[in-house]
């Protein structure tokens, strides 16, 4: 069988781009991979924590944000300030430094998301970083200000009871 100069070009031309797209998918997918992991479980992690992208989330200790521009240094702990685990609660130090400054939610007792690497110094390298608003938006607690008290539970019975109108 015998194949023209032509239809040898264009296969050849389609082998390269369909295999450089595919080496492109390949490397660019390992790249973007990232572990989310807790505070506690990135000391488990041991040495692929340094040559992995980590996403690490906690809460910002009050007073140890040093901003500097778009360079912010803080510590995360796995608790908030306020609960009565906080003391016992693993510490991370981050630093970020990132293109943009921190989002304006990003304060003392945020819950905060920092994406990067985790350095043999003990440090989480950020260039990502996310921030939820500490408690702007939980409901009150019994012993807050303007609290409403819950209503009362339905039995399992009374929540799944559909009532039925009588057919006309």
């Amino acid at each position: 069988m015998n194949i023209s100069g032509n239809t040898l070009r264009i296969g050849i031309a389609t082998v390269v781009i369909v295999g450089t797209v595919a080496w492109l998918a390949f490397s660019g997918y390992g790249a973007n991979k990232s572990y989310y992991v807790t505070i506690a479980e990135l000391g488990g992690m041991g040495d692929k924590a340094y040559h992995s992208q980590l996403r690490v989330e906690g809460f910002v200790v009050p007073g140890t944000i040093e901003q500097n521009g778009t360079h912010v240094t803080f510590i995360l702990n796995e608790f908030e300030s306020h609960s009565p685990k906080a003391p016992s609660g693993r510490l991370l130090k981050v630093e970020y430094k990132g293109t943009e400054p921190p989002p304006d939610t990003f304060k003392d007792d945020s819950q905060a998301l920092a994406e990067g690497t985790y350095g043999r110094d003990g440090v989480l390298h950020a260039n990502v970083l996310q921030a939820k608003c500490a408690s702007k938006y939980a409901p009150a607690g019994p012993n807050q200000p303007n609290a409403k008290p819950a209503a009362p539970a339905k039995s399992t019975a009374e929540a799944h009871t559909v009532s039925a109108k009588p057919a006309a």
